[in-house]
């Protein structure tokens, strides 16, 4: 048997399953912390190399944040080197979690009260219906890059930015991430040591 929906009661479900699926974006500043060390006039020139700071893996995971970082540092005017050739290194950590919020609510709520409902039923029906699913994902994502003398390993200069972005929005990929945040922390390279600015 074949039941029709009221008119008064399509259009809402109508509405609510176009809206289906729509769940809003997020993506927040890049927040960006930077330091000077003693030697400014060295920094921005050169041969560099770019590796993992210590107790970080060369993984294909992370390997677009060496990509970023390597393509500011050539656009600043160094020359990014193997390690033997390098006068100085740049040494990048990268650490990134992936959050997924639960629901709050139930996704199906009915109300009845006592208003005139259709065809003088006396009762009025409230149907509410969540069809967007669960939020995306949130991913927290941080950079850190020391550029070091290459014989000495004293810091030169050091850098940290950190931002979120849902898994549904232009950043959700770590491509898109790690070139947004190489781009913030670089500009305006050196930057004013201690003073943390918000990109967008």
């Amino acid at each position: 048997m074949t039941r029709l929906v009221p008119l008064a009661l399509a259009a809402p479900l109508a509405a609510a399953l176009l809206l289906a699926g729509c769940a809003q974006t997020y993506v927040s500043p890049v927040s960006v912390t930077r330091f000077l060390g003693q030697q400014p006039a060295r920094l921005g020139q050169g041969p560099i190399a770019v590796r993992a700071a210590p107790g970080m893996a060369n993984s294909l995971e992370f390997a677009p944040y060496w990509q970023a970082v390597s393509a500011e540092l050539t656009r600043l005017g160094y020359q990014v080197v193997s390690d033997n050739a390098a006068a100085q290194v740049a040494e990048v950590r990268v650490e990134r979690a992936v959050e997924q919020p639960g629901r709050r609510h139930n996704p199906v709520s009915v109300g009845v009260g006592g208003a005139t409902g259709s065809y003088g039923s006396g009762l009025g029906m409230g149907l509410g219906i969540d069809l967007s699913g669960p939020p995306p994902a949130v991913a927290d994502t941080r950079m850190g890059v020391i550029i070091r003398d290459g014989a000495g390993g004293q810091p030169l200069w050091e850098g940290r930015a950190e931002f979120s972005a849902s898994a549904n929005s232009r950043y959700g990929n770590a491509q898109a991430a790690a070139a947004r945040m190489a781009a913030a922390l670089f500009a305006g390279f050196p930057g004013r040591s201690g003073e943390t600015v918000e990109v967008r």
